[in-house]
């Protein structure tokens, strides 16, 4: 369940709270990356240490998959805060409290399209027996990494049978630890315009296509973040408001 406010942040909400059933649809909002064509290039920058390294490289490959996807992977060495880095996706573990996420996706929007992201793995709680196993390490990375691309969840219901999609919420993710062919999906009808207007459909869930080419690639934009404030500065000086939104895998 996410809450909204004008700044899009999303909430985590405790297991039983709200039960939604398999979403239709589970573009989130509109956000999506601009690009000029498919497949677009975007870099997935790994800051994150040796014992997440291979979920952040599986996740990685996983997406990947996706035919509107051209996904190259670095090695990087952000500290806790995890900065943004503009035009790419920055991944990060921390020991960042009990505040209630196994893992955070953020982006930041400029002119209507993704600029920037990051994913957030709290170690808090993966260091712990509960959420210290390779199923649950496997699931967050892929499902906060998916965010990333504008995707939500595919279904909120903590109940109900796995979707087979590390986009499905549970509290048994061993058969949820990648995406299915509903993601793969949602991506093309965020971003394929050959399959604009038409309707993709699986078993537990559809989608109908929006997508289109931008003018412009926002992977390659050139800006900033402004120290102390919520904007981004372009490298001709002018700055532009933003929106931050935050996702988070609850912790149950």
């Amino acid at each position: 369940m996410a809450r909204r406010t004008l700044v899009a942040v999303g909430a985590a909400v405790l297991v039983g709270a709200f039960a939604t059933a398999a979403s239709a649809n589970h573009s989130w909002g509109s956000y999506h990356w601009g690009r000029t064509a498919n497949p677009f290039t975007l870099t997935v920058i790994d800051a994150t240490s040796s014992n997440w390294t291979s979920y952040v490289n599986t996740a990685a490959g996983d997406w990947n998959s996706s035919s509107v996807l051209n996904l190259s992977k670095t090695t990087g060495t952000a500290k806790r805060r995890c900065p943004a880095v503009s035009g790419k996706i920055q991944v990060c573990n921390d020991t960042y409290g009990n505040n209630g996420w196994l893992g955070v996706a953020t982006i930041w929007t400029s002119g209507g399209h993704i600029a920037q992201a990051t994913t957030k793995l709290n170690d808090t709680y993966f260091n712990s027996s509960t959420y210290n196993t390779p199923a649950y390490r496997q699931f967050v990375a892929c499902q906060e990494i998916g965010h990333d691309f504008g995707l939500d969840h595919q279904d909120e219901n903590f109940n109900n049978a796995n979707l087979g999609t590390c986009m499905d919420y549970t509290s048994s993710p061993s058969s949820n630890q990648h995406p299915n062919q509903g993601d793969y999906d949602q991506l093309l009808c965020i971003y394929d315009p050959t399959d604009s207007g038409r309707t993709l459909s699986t078993t537990t869930h559809s989608c109908r296509g929006t997508g289109h080419l931008d003018s412009t690639n926002t992977n390659a934009m050139g800006i900033v973040e402004a120290p102390g404030q919520g904007v981004l500065v372009s490298r001709d000086g002018h700055l532009t408001q933003i929106s931050v939104i935050t996702y988070a895998n609850p912790v149950h």
